[in-house]
Order: structure tokens, then sequence, then C-alpha cells
């Protein structure tokens, strides 16, 4: 698939999440970093997005441990939630 048809899909699936806590947590850490991930990280953030959103969530905050197969840049860079830009 064509990186910028697989980007537009990653984009849509972060900010839809079906709960507004999750889009911005999300589809935030997706505006802030998907555009420099290379394949494998992309790859590491589509199997991501099909874990429940409260189980992303718990791991992002710290409050549940993150499954190994998830460990790594991915999900160093989603737990420092710098990317959250709560709209006003």
């Amino acid at each position: 698939m064509d990186r910028e048809i697989r980007l537009k899909r990653l984009h849509f699936r972060a900010h839809h999440r079906g709960v507004k806590e999750a889009d911005l947590l999300i589809g935030g850490f997706f505006d802030a970093h998907g555009r420099s991930w290379d394949e494998a990280e992309m790859q590491v953030f589509e199997d991501l997005l099909e874990e429940q959103d409260v189980d992303i969530m718990a791991w992002a905050i710290g409050i549940e441990a993150c499954p190994a197969r998830y460990e790594g840049s991915i999900m160093a860079a989603l737990k420092l939630l710098n990317y959250v830009k709560v709209p006003e």
C-alpha cells in the first residue's frame, strides 16, 4: 500500500476511536509522530489500534503494564503525553 494512503487510514482510525478522550490521546499522538515513523513503527501502531481504548490509555498513563509486543519507541513516546492538545 502507498505510504500516503496508509498514513491517511491511520489518521482516520486514530481520530475516530469512539470516545473523545481516546480521540485526543491516540489521535494527538498520531498527529505529533505519525509522519516520522518507518514501516515497522507504522505496523506497531496499526497493531496497537486493534486494542481497546481503555487498555491503550491505561498503558500510556502507566496504570497497567504494557504488553511486551508494544514496548519500544512507539510506547515510550505515547507515555510522554506531551502531544495532547485539549480544545478550548
